[in-house]
């Protein structure tokens, strides 16, 4: 009788056994299905922080940049990601100190606009090594895991072909230079590249730096009035300068010529629409698309994926009167 008992008891607690395995993997399974979903979402998604260090910050450019890297990379992840916002006054000292906090802070991903293209590269290279990622934006960055720009001597070459176009392809012609960083560099290049094309046009000048901003552009224009008793064409290195330039030749009442930027700032738009104004076009760049792709590629780099493209450029689209 002991050996029949044995025997029925053997299958009898296998399954059993296989029961309770059952019902404990159920378990398990509802207990993960009842997890709250910013839990989930974490554990899967690699990005929690941004470092981001820009030029200027009173540049709506750059607002507008910065709004849309925040809204893109919580729209991607499903969850708010902190996010640590600098200026650097195109100061490359004051940018460095900013990007060693990143670092300090651990953040997944930095996006910058460089204030020196070169001189930034050991700070990134710093970054890298303690697997941050590093996202350049609107400017070149030496030793970025990807660069993403306007380009830049495309639009150079759209708006000083406008003013080319306006002035009759001759006259005397002014740049409002700016900050030598790589966009800058670029769209002056490609505006002289473009006057190049026409051997009635005479360049005045295009040493004044600006700065980039409303003040610089007021006292470049200043000055560059005070050289030249007459000027057909000025082309400014963005919005601000522009519109720095455009007050100061409402306050001298010099209205005998007309101007053109880079950025595509709504205010600019406004100016540009009115009747009878002096400034004419605005390339647009597009912060908006630049900060989609950033946040797509900072992504797949923290997922450990490849990238097909390390440099990106976005072309602009002139707005004019």
């Amino acid at each position: 009788m002991k050996r029949i008992r044995l025997l029925i008891s053997q299958p009898y607690q296998l399954a059993v056994q296989i029961r309770l395995l059952q019902s404990i993997s159920m378990l398990f399974l509802v207990a993960m299905l009842l997890m709250p979903h910013t839990i989930r979402s974490s554990e899967t998604s690699p990005l929690k922080s941004i470092g981001i260090s820009v030029a200027d910050l009173g540049n709506p450019y750059f607002v507008q940049l910065v709004d849309s890297i925040t809204s893109k990379a919580q729209a991607v992840t499903g969850e708010p990601v902190k996010m640590l916002i600098r200026s650097d006054a195109y100061d490359l000292n004051r940018q460095i100190e900013q990007l060693n906090y990143f670092i300090e802070q651990k953040v997944d991903l930095i996006v910058l606009t460089a204030a020196d293209e070169y001189k930034v590269a050991a700070v990134v290279a710093k970054a890298q090594r303690l697997g941050i990622k590093v996202i350049a934006v609107d400017v070149n960055a030496k030793g970025a895991d990807a660069t993403i720009t306007t380009d830049n001597v495309q639009a150079g070459m759209v708006a000083c072909e406008r003013l080319a176009r306006e002035i009759g392809y001759k006259g005397n012609f002014v740049i409002i230079n700016g900050v030598l960083v790589s966009s800058v560099i670029e769209r002056v290049t490609g505006c002289k590249s473009t006057l190049g094309n026409y051997p009635d046009i005479k360049l005045l000048s295009d040493r004044m730096n600006g700065a980039g901003s409303v003040e610089g552009g007021m006292e470049a224009m200043t000055y560059l009035m005070e050289e030249y008793d007459r000027i057909d064409a000025v082309f400014a290195i963005n919005d601000p300068t522009a519109w720095g330039a455009l007050r100061a030749a409402q306050q001298a009442h010099r209205n005998e010529f007309i101007m053109a930027s880079v950025d595509g700032a709504p205010f600019a738009i406004d100016i540009i629409m009115e009747k009878n104004g002096p400034w004419i076009a605005t390339a647009i760049q597009r912060p908006e698309l630049m900060a989609k792709r950033a946040i797509e590629i900072g992504m797949k780099l923290l997922k450990g994926e490849a990238i097909n493209q390390h440099f990106i450029l976005i072309p602009s689209i002139l707005v004019e009167k």
